[in-house]
């Protein structure tokens, strides 16, 4: 939840006088506001493109602006149709599916929790079993916990048993909680924003990029060119290195 660095924000502001950029997010989009460029769950895209468009000021200073997961979608500033989680799903199963949540969680010893343990999104819920309104040190010290006690992959596992009916993946990503969506809902859905589009390559970057984080799915698509990264540094000396040098 920590905001992008200057060096990051200048790096972007360089790559896009050069091929167009864009990112991909399981949050929402007030939260990408606040932390456009977190390592722990931004992951960026960039595309070399065949025809210049005729660029105009966007959201953010990004071409595609794509939270959770491209179901809410922004093109050069301009808002494109969604969809949402609650009318696939249906609000009778949605109430059954968190009811078990919180019964879970409520049973669940760690050793602080705080609030906001479902967080409902236009296109997923995200599952936190300390709460979104962990500060930052409270969510390293759960990230590191986590590792050693398994508490959210035990808990995925837990609800794919309980709903295998459901047509849901459950995608564990950042320090403190896992996504639940609807099958093919993951980030390759934000790819079908670029459909349309001139690309000749797409060129993704994330850190949560084997199997199970919740960068794998477009990490691995045929349809890009997948780095992983372990920082912002990391990513900048990726950008770098492939456009800017």
């Amino acid at each position: 939840m920590q905001p992008a660095t200057p060096e990051m924000v200048e790096t972007l502001r360089e790559l896009r006088k050069r091929v167009a950029i864009g990112f991909v997010s399981g949050s929402d989009f007030p939260k990408i506001k606040e932390q456009l460029g977190s390592n722990s769950t931004i992951a960026l895209f960039v595309v070399r493109i065949v025809s210049i468009h005729n660029w105009t000021v966007v959201l953010e200073e990004m071409d595609y602006c794509l939270p959770e997961n491209g179901l809410t979608a922004y093109k050069m500033g301009k808002p494109l149709p969604s969809e949402t989680f609650i009318t696939f799903i249906g609000e009778e199963r949605y109430k059954t599916l968190v009811n078990f949540i919180l019964h879970y969680i409520a049973d669940l010893d760690i050793p602080i929790k705080r609030g906001t343990f479902v967080e409902f999104r236009r296109g997923m819920i995200n599952v936190s079993p300390i709460g979104r309104n962990a500060t930052i040190e409270e969510r390293n010290a759960f990230e590191q916990l986590d590792k050693q006690m398994n508490y959210r992959k035990k808990f995925v596992e837990v609800l794919r048993e309980k709903f295998p009916d459901y047509g849901l993946t459950f995608s564990i990503g950042g320090k403190i909680s896992f996504d639940v969506f609807p099958n093919g809902w993951d980030k390759t859905y934000a790819l079908r924003r670029l459909e349309d589009e001139r690309f000749e390559e797409i060129h993704f970057f994330g850190d949560r990029c084997i199997p199970g984080g919740n960068d794998y799915e477009i990490y691995a698509d045929p349809r890009t060119i997948g780095h992983a990264v372990t920082s912002p540094a990391d990513t900048i000396r990726i950008i770098k290195e492939l456009f800017l040098s």
